[in-house]
């Protein structure tokens, strides 16, 4: 049979020629050996190659398919009003954003403004109001320093008054004194002449009538003094006794009048200040508001580019309504889908790397979100459901989601590592 294959085999050569006849019967049968070894050889090595895929997959926890995905940030207007593009440019799609970087504006030219007047009308008219309280109360503390002045001078002149008419009625006492001893020596010497009868009893009787009217005249002197000492010190004290008038002179009850009106007028114009002020804070507050209500700055929250706009400038938009959508780099993660087997084997925390398909470098995370068939988040740049081989669907966390510049979509494969059985 080699010696008939040999035959075949070079009757199907180009020269048409038979071998050599001086070819060595060994060499003719080595040589189909040879290329039968070189068949086997090609052979394994093929199914070394290509089986060697299926049985890493086989031997190793791995995903069916993945892909690096990011979490997106949707900005949406807190006002109503026409969308303006930000001054310093205009902001395109996928252009990289740093964290506080104006994207839109929004302008509301028909914002309402009515508490704002009606608190400066407020400002106003009390400002107006207050120079003429305060003429007021410096007219009325004027007044009363006068009146104050006109109650003094009353005062020291009553008290001299009255300081004078003790000293005349002491002059009275002294007088009436001394007719009382007048009077006791005449009544002393009748009696030593009665008694002789040198005197009559008329005389004497009428002697002892003029004793008894000169005490009687010196005690009313002393009680008038005692009166006109009682209304000095009253009138030291600030009050006034007397039968035809009041205790209180007009000019004094007219100061306290004044006293009592600039109170009135100075209590008025503290007011008026506080309301002032509290006007002024209240206009700030509301200059705030209306701003926030007339105006608003649309700015990215964190570090990222932009994945979706979905307004342009000259649009009317309403309040809470959706303008563009951010893609936050700093919040990468890795989606994939694994066959029922492996996910039954996975746990929250595993350590897992993707592996790109275009032979990039792999990156290290960490499994924090196993959602299985149930839906999978919705604020995702790509929907896990679009891997569809698998039902089964994991999330991987990478360890420093900000270092890989935002490159959402790069597909690939995520390989778990083992976990060592507990004994």
């Amino acid at each position: 049979m080699q010696e008939a294959l040999h035959e075949q085999l070079f009757a199907n050569d180009d020269s048409g020629h038979a071998p050599d006849a001086q070819t060595s019967p060994e060499s003719t049968h080595r040589w189909p050996h040879l290329r039968r070894g070189a068949k086997i050889a090609i052979g394994l090595g093929i199914i070394a190659v290509f089986g060697w895929l299926p049985l890493r997959a086989i031997w190793e926890y791995s995903s069916v398919e993945a892909v690096l995905n990011s979490r997106l940030v949707t900005l949406r207007t807190p006002i109503g009003g026409r969308v303006s593009a930000a001054q310093h440019e205009h902001v395109t799609d996928q252009a990289r954003l740093d964290a506080g970087t104006v994207l839109l504006r929004v302008v509301n030219s028909r914002g309402d403004r009515t508490r704002l007047d009606d608190l400066r009308r407020q400002k106003s008219r009390l400002e107006n109001e207050r120079p003429s309280l305060a003429a007021k109360l410096a007219s009325a503390q004027s007044a009363q320093k006068d009146l104050a002045r006109q109650a003094s001078q009353f005062r020291d002149g009553r008290v001299l008054q009255l300081e004078a008419r003790i000293a005349e009625i002491q002059t009275s006492i002294e007088a009436a004194a001394a007719r009382r001893d007048e009077a006791s020596a005449a009544v002393d010497r009748a009696s030593s002449l009665a008694k002789s009868g040198n005197v009559s009893t008329v005389e004497l009787a009428r002697l002892t009538r003029e004793l008894s009217v000169s005490q009687q005249t010196e005690l009313g002197a002393r009680k008038r003094l005692d009166a006109a000492k009682v209304e000095l010190a009253a009138a030291q004290n600030g009050s006034f006794l007397g039968d035809s008038y009041n205790d209180r002179p007009s000019s004094v009850q007219r100061e306290e009048e004044m006293r009592q009106r600039a109170s009135d007028l100075e209590a008025d114009l503290a007011r008026t200040d506080t309301e002032i002020a509290w006007l002024a804070n209240e206009i700030i507050v509301e200059e705030v508001r209306f701003a926030d209500l007339s105006a608003a700055n649309i700015t990215t929250p964190v570090a990222g580019r932009v994945w979706e706009m979905m307004t342009s400038p000259g649009e009317d938009v309403q309040a809470g309504q959706p303008l563009l959508k951010v893609l936050d780099c700093s919040g990468a993660v890795i989606t994939a889908n694994v066959t029922e087997s492996v996910y039954n084997r996975l746990q929250l925390g595993d350590r897992a790397t993707f592996e790109p398909n275009d032979d990039g470098a792999p990156i290290s995370g960490t499994v924090v979100n196993l959602t299985g068939a149930a839906g999978a988040p919705a604020n995702l740049a790509i929907n896990p459901d679009a891997l569809s081989k698998e039902p089964y669907r994991v999330t991987v966390a990478p360890r420093d989601a900000a270092s890989h510049d935002c490159a959402v979509g790069r597909t690939g494969r995520v390989v778990f590592a083992r976990r060592e059985s507990a004994s």
